[in-house]
């Protein structure tokens, strides 16, 4: 049970007595609201004071001063802050229910959310500001707020986190968007980056489908999947790694282009870059390629820099990253042989384990050729590669899904981008032979069968509706989360999603 503290105990005797003069705390009837605090402070002039001359807002106070007979108070709502003007003598008190009374009488606090009426003026120090003439509590808060601190510094004021424990920000994720403005705009930039999406998309002719998230056979990735059972069906059941191979089953079915926004899970470690729950969003397009994706990829997220920043430029930490197409094109294998000195394209899992030795790379016993070569991409390119880069023709041990490559059957029709050292978007030329797809997820069991916790599963049903036919098709999964992160210049996962996952707080 929740102990309370004495901030919380005073509250709580101001809302009883509140309601022992007769008012609800918590009305449920709101006034129509006609003016947001942005609106005021973008529009306001002296020439147009009539057009606000009687508005009514509401929002939480976030600060209050009082001078004598009257006080200052921030307001803020859902598009930002504006400071009312309440004078004694200027408010009026209700006729059978006094916020005179409540207001002069201290029971209001910060977090208390209210109504209130009133008109816009221009203070002496020439801030606006809204007079009020009628005020009504709308809800009593309970709970202080954490404070912002701020420190006087020779380049201005300085502000510090409210937090004093920078996990609680994510544990309470509601007080983070109260006192951290900045937090909800990362969130408002995000929905204005998967809107882009859409639209690119649509505009494509492409059509926006649900898959299942639960599924009797989890694939479309490399990945440990969260397991469940559905008491009815008296099956095992899997939250999906990947909608892949269902959206393939659509192209199959004879649509040309679809794609999903899909909520994904993986049973896997947690980091600054990964979240067990997360999303990404996958297309399909029939009679495309790689190559016709890598160019679609360029136009596709330069459009989202543009839409969200008027630049394809913008500053992610320490690097300015440009998204202008083109982007540099590397091979895997050229960029471990520029970023390492070692050409491997032709060596067998011994040599590549001692390559990986030689690099200081540790490797578990129990992985095959292609993981040691992405082992080895991952910790000696991946993280210098800043810029937009595509990494294409992954081997085909490393792309269970991808088709074979036109001129090297060794190798894959596969790209990534990686952008400030992470990948944000994973595509092929999808393999279409059902042949070649069972021998590949065969040899994915096997290497289960070895100990990759990781290896894909065999899906029949998939397998049965490839020899059905799919046309030539590409597909491609964009990380919506990392991309905001980029976009956003943030530098934690946990910082562009409202609620991550969190490990238990000890109560």
């Amino acid at each position: 049970m929740h102990q309370l503290s004495e901030q919380e105990i005073i509250r709580t005797q101001k809302k009883a007595a509140i309601e022992a003069m007769g008012i609800l705390p918590y009305p449920a009837s709101v006034n129509a609201i006609n003016v947001k605090a942005s609106t005021i402070l973008a529009n306001y002039k002296e020439e147009n004071k009539e057009d606000y001359s009687h508005v009514i807002l509401a929002g939480r106070i976030m600060s209050r001063r009082i001078m004598g007979a009257a006080s200052f108070v921030e307001l803020q709502d859902a598009t930002g802050r504006i400071q009312l003007y309440v004078q004694r003598d200027a408010i009026a008190p209700d006729e059978d229910k006094s916020y005179y009374n409540v207001f002069f009488k201290k029971l209001l606090d910060i977090g208390d959310i209210i109504e209130v009426q009133g008109f816009v003026f221009t203070t002496q120090v020439g801030a606006i500001a809204v007079h009020v003439t009628h005020l009504r509590l709308l809800t009593k808060a309970l709970t202080p707020l954490p404070i912002v601190k701020e420190a006087v510094t020779k380049e201005g004021i300085q502000t510090y986190d409210a937090f004093t424990d920078s996990e609680q920000r994510y544990r309470q994720r509601y007080v983070d968007l109260i006192v951290n403005p900045d937090v909800r705009k990362v969130f408002e930039q995000r929905t204005k980056l998967i809107d882009t999406i859409k639209y690119t998309l649509n505009q494509q002719g492409y059509l926006e489908v649900e898959t299942p998230i639960l599924q009797p056979i989890y694939g479309g990735a490399s990945a440990r999947p969260f397991k469940t059972h559905h008491n009815a069906l008296d099956i095992p059941l899997y939250l999906r790694i990947s909608n892949e191979l269902y959206l393939k089953r659509l192209i199959i079915g004879g649509y040309d282009g679809v794609y999903e926004f899909a909520k994904d899970f993986r049973n896997e470690g947690m980091s600054r870059f990964h979240n067990p729950e997360f999303t990404q969003v996958e297309l399909y397009v029939a009679y495309k390629d790689y190559i016709w994706m890598m160019d679609f990829m360029e136009q596709l997220i330069e459009t989202v820099a543009l839409a969200l920043h008027g630049t394809t430029t913008i500053q992610v930490g320490a690097h300015t990253i440009n998204f202008q197409r083109p982007w540099k094109r590397f091979t895997m294998f050229e960029a471990i042989q520029h970023f390492t000195g070692h050409d491997v394209s032709n060596m067998d899992e011994q040599a590549l384990r001692t390559i990986a030795h030689q690099l200081h790379i540790s490797l578990e016993d129990n992985i095959a050729k292609g993981k040691i070569i992405d082992e080895i991409f991952g910790e000696k390119c991946e993280p210098y590669l800043i810029q937009p880069t595509f990494i294409t023709d992954y081997p085909v041990e490393m792309s269970p899904l991808a088709k074979r490559h036109r001129d090297n059957p060794s190798l894959t029709e596969r790209f990534e981008v990686i952008c400030n050292g992470k990948e944000i978007c994973n595509a092929f030329s999808e393999l279409n032979d059902p042949i070649d797809q069972q021998q590949r997820l065969e040899e994915q069991r096997s290497l289960g069968e070895r100990g990759d916790e990781e290896a894909m599963v065999v899906d029949h049903d998939f397998l049965k509706a490839l020899r059905y036919g799919m046309p030539p098709t590409v597909g491609v999964g964009i990380g919506i989360d990392r991309l905001t992160m980029i976009m956003t210049n943030v530098h934690s996962i946990q910082d562009v999603i409202f609620f991550p996952q969190m490990r238990p707080e000890h109560q």
